[in-house]
């Protein structure tokens, strides 16, 4: 499970950069909401996942029933994914475009994504033949990546929020951006 954990470190030190340099500076989405908002709302629904995807499994292990659960919260990040994939291009061509590096950045984030499903696949299936309940994760002696999980769950709700409030027109949470048409 400390390879899983490490390799969403990894996912949400890219996530972050994603958001904050590409979403944020270059693309100022929040402000762009009238041209944005499907976009803006797959970030996010993305975002509440990896909120519970971040906030949970450095704590809790999902037995049973709740295995299957965790399961098809994985598979909406995917199809969540897929259909960002197909809704940026049209946003962006508003925009300006999508950068390259932007999508060499999904590339990366998407192979990442892959790899943590590589390792935490077998470890789902371990657990949905146990009785269905929430046990403590036993990784007590690794706090700093629970504290540092912890922090970006507490960070993606947030951004999660911000699109999905700016992306119905509340121009508080368009700032810095607001008026971006």
């Amino acid at each position: 499970m400390y390879i899983v954990l490490k390799l969403l470190a990894i996912q949400g030190l890219l996530g972050a950069f994603d958001t904050l340099y590409y979403h944020e500076w270059r693309a100022k989405l929040p402000g762009a909401y009238e041209i944005a908002a499907p976009e803006l709302r797959l970030h996010a629904a993305r975002d509440f996942i990896y909120t519970i995807i971040f906030g949970t499994l450095p704590f809790l292990e999902w037995h049973g029933a709740w295995a299957g659960l965790l399961g098809i919260v994985l598979c909406s990040e995917i199809v969540i994914t897929l259909a960002d994939f197909a809704v940026e291009p049209k946003v962006r061509l508003q925009l300006g475009g999508v950068p390259a590096g932007e999508k060499t950045t999904h590339a990366v984030m998407a192979i990442v994504y892959a790899v943590i499903l590589v390792n935490l696949v077998p470890i789902i299936l371990s657990w949905s033949g146990l009785p269905t309940e929430y046990a403590p994760c036993e990784i007590a002696d690794r706090l700093p990546l629970r504290y540092c999980l912890s922090a970006m769950a507490f960070a993606v709700m947030l951004s999660g929020l911000r699109d999905l409030l700016s992306s119905y027109g509340i121009k508080s949470f368009a700032w810095p951006w607001a008026d971006r048409r």
